[in-house]
């Protein structure tokens, strides 16, 4: 005995060409039944009108009112009727006296006889259509009223066979049930075409294929890690998988919503609604640097775009603290430069015999180095704060830039919780400086000071620069990603503020530019410290009137590494 072999699945485009078969049938009987019935309808009203029509224009006649008058009006009436009859197409013009007696009829010898029908509404003055069986058979007919100076001096019918009517719908269906046919011929051609064309596109494969297909799609869209968004030709959204959500910071049901109304950034929106392709371009959220890369779906015109998002956040930071180490390497250079100088000018001396002199010198620069160092980590004792400060003094000295420590600056070693990681630090208070030095540098005393303390329950930094200012209308545009008064360089220009704002923010701290006594901007950032934290000595032990770095001062790198 044969095994039972159970039937293979019918391909999806076989299913389909039977579905689109069956259905292109259904619905042209359907549409045959439904024009047989309503042109029926309007075929009888049609008639009804044009009996109407007729019956009045002979009614209306005045030759017709004139022939009633004379002795004998048929033989006026009839010639009249007749050519009426032929001239509109209708089956007979019956006019007739108000007893219903014909003067004139199709058929000379129905003449003088009563007319089948009704006429007491005519009587009465209206014009009305019935079917009748008359003597010429069934018929759509119109009664209307003579009148001659106001009274009724006759009757007009006018009427068309129901079988010349039947015959008008039977030419009409003829008509119809061939373009149906047609169309239903050339809706089988178009659907075979078309599912072998399907077919060919899906490999054969069925829908039991095709749902294995989808759910390993689905399986691996979700499992890639970088963001992916997919939006449809009016920029909604048609697609994202869990790390564009994640990325995006966006919950719930978003396929569907247009991306204006996800709560993005006002520049990723822009980029995202953008019809022009973007690549590499640097956007921040509230928590994350985000690369992102646009792509539109063309085929003669925008059907969409594809959006892949990339988190850089991490990368970002390291890049800020490389960016910081490379200006620690220049200032190194620098000293050792200078140094070279100096022990030459050393060196001279002692050749010239003026060995005292050459001392004097050597013990004056140790002593300026020693005390720069010394007033740093007097009025910022935290190490990754002092470090930052002492490099940056020399960035800004090799740009003719004086940065200043104030007398009130005061953080401790250990002071500041783990909440803030040395990271955090360096990306505000290096770009604030960063930022400032820019503003600054040509201006006339050029010069930054930067005020760092704590009190009960905040960490305050406070920047404050020589230059042009901010202008009150930029106040938030300066924040903004992108945006800067320097013109822009290799790697752009306006993220470092951005960057600040977005990392503030996460700390839930706040951040505001005003300005500053000199004239120049001044920026502020307080962020909340989780425990109330004593405020420490180091502003009471600040040496001098101030912690000032001094244009031609260089601090020495041990002194950094001790700190």
């Amino acid at each position: 005995m044969r095994p039972l072999r159970l039937p293979t699945p019918r391909s999806l485009a076989g299913q389909l060409f039977a579905m689109q078969a069956v259905l292109i049938a259904v619905l042209v009987a359907g549409y045959a039944l439904f024009s047989y019935v309503s042109d029926s309808r309007q075929a009888t009203d049609a008639a009804a009108r044009q009996a109407t029509a007729v019956a009045r224009s002979v009614a209306d006649a005045p030759s017709v009112r004139a022939a009633i008058r004379t002795a004998d009006p048929t033989a006026r009436l009839q010639p009249y009727a007749l050519q009426v009859q032929r001239d509109t197409g209708v089956d007979f013009v019956t006019i007739m006296n108000t007893k219903g007696i014909r003067w004139t009829h199709p058929n000379p010898d129905l003449i003088g006889e009563k007319f089948l029908g009704h006429t007491a509404r005519a009587l009465k003055g209206e014009s009305f259509t019935e079917t009748y069986k008359g003597t010429l058979g069934p018929s759509v007919r119109a009664v209307t009223p003579i009148r001659d100076g106001g009274r009724i001096v006759g009757l007009v019918s006018a009427g068309i066979k129901v079988e010349a009517i039947s015959a008008r719908v039977r030419g009409q269906l003829t008509a119809l049930l061939g373009v149906a046919g047609g169309a239903l011929a050339l809706g089988a051609v178009g659907t075979y075409v078309i599912n072998a064309r399907l077919r060919r596109s899906t490999h054969g494969m069925n829908a039991t294929e095709l749902s294995r297909m989808h759910d390993y799609h689905q399986a691996a869209l979700h499992a890639v890690r970088e963001g992916l968004l997919m939006l449809d030709s009016s920029f909604r959204v048609a697609l994202i998988n869990d790390g564009g959500r994640e990325l995006l910071g966006v919950d719930g049901e978003v396929i569907g919503r247009s991306v204006a109304e996800l709560g993005l950034p006002a520049p990723l929106t822009g980029a995202l609604l953008s019809s022009q392709p973007r690549v590499d371009e640097v956007h921040l959220t509230a928590r994350r640097v985000l690369v992102v890369n646009t792509s539109p779906v063309l085929g003669g015109q925008h059907r969409g775009t594809v959006v892949t998002l990339r988190d850089v956040t991490e990368l970002q930071s390291l890049m800020g603290e490389l960016d910081s180490e490379r200006g620690f390497t220049l200032a190194l250079r620098s000293q050792a430069h200078e140094a070279a100088n100096r022990l030459h000018t050393v060196v001279s001396l002692i050749e010239l015999g003026r060995g005292e002199e050459a001392v004097e010198f050597a013990t004056a620069e140790l002593e300026l180095a020693q005390a720069l160092t010394d007033q740093v980590v007097a009025a910022v004792n935290e190490p990754v704060l002092a470090a930052l400060l002492l490099g940056k003094a020399a960035q800004a000295n090799e740009r003719g830039v004086e940065l200043e420590v104030t007398e009130d600056s005061g953080i401790d070693d250990g002071l500041l919780p783990d909440s803030l990681p040395p990271r955090d630090l360096v990306t505000v208070l290096g770009n604030l400086i960063d930022n400032a030095v820019d503003a600054a540098q040509g201006s006339a005393g050029a010069r930054v000071t930067v005020t760092a303390y704590t009190d009960a329950a905040f960490l305050t930094l406070r920047v404050t620069d020589t230059g042009a200012g901010v202008d009150p209308a930029h106040a938030e545009a300066v924040f903004q990603r992108g945006w800067s008064t320097k013109p822009s360089g290799p790697g752009g220009r306006g993220l470092g503020l951005a960057l600040v704002k977005q990392t503030v923010a996460r700390h839930e701290g706040t951040l505001t530019v005003s300005e500053a006594p000199d004239g120049g901007a001044a920026f502020e950032v307080r962020l909340p410290l989780p425990t109330v934290a004593p405020v420490p000595p180091a502003a009471a032990t600040a040496p001098g009137p101030g912690a000032a770095l001094p244009a031609g001062a260089r601090p020495e790198v041990t002194e950094v590494t001790d700190a």
